[in-house]
């Protein structure tokens, strides 16, 4: 008589996981100079793809006092609104009104900038050229 084995349940290894490529920075490359007036890392955001589209979010360096925090978004603010109104045709500080500059953040998305927001927008539009 044949003796009958016992089953075994095979054990399946999974597959390995694909290996992809790592980048590899050359040894020959050059060290980047020390930024002159800050010490902020570089940003390693996703660049921007459109005005509506913002570019990736980069953590703020910690220790600041909230007062630079508050002035970094502000103009971070004011520069989305100034490109705004700009790709909507105005120019100059004079024709960038607080209802103008209101209208553009709700067109893009942005809560209402206060006047000091409103000011900051002004002050990077650039002046009036003489003709």
């Amino acid at each position: 008589m044949t003796a009958v084995q016992p089953m075994i349940p095979s054990v399946s290894t999974p597959s390995p996981a694909p290996v992809l490529p790592v980048p590899v920075r050359s040894s020959a490359a050059a060290p980047r100079p020390a930024r002159a007036g800050g010490s902020a890392p570089a940003r390693r955001g996703r660049p921007a793809t459109s005005p509506t589209h913002p570019a990736g979010k980069v953590p703020l360096p910690a220790g600041q006092p909230r007062e630079w925090y508050e002035t970094h978004n502000r103009r971070l603010k004011a520069m989305r609104l100034a490109i705004a109104l700009l790709d909507s045709g105005v120019y100059t500080p004079e024709r960038a009104t607080d209802r103008r500059i209101h209208s553009v953040a709700a067109r893009i998305g942005v809560h209402p900038p206060s006047r000091t927001t409103c000011r900051v927008v002004r002050a990077l539009l650039p002046a009036a050229s003489p003709r």
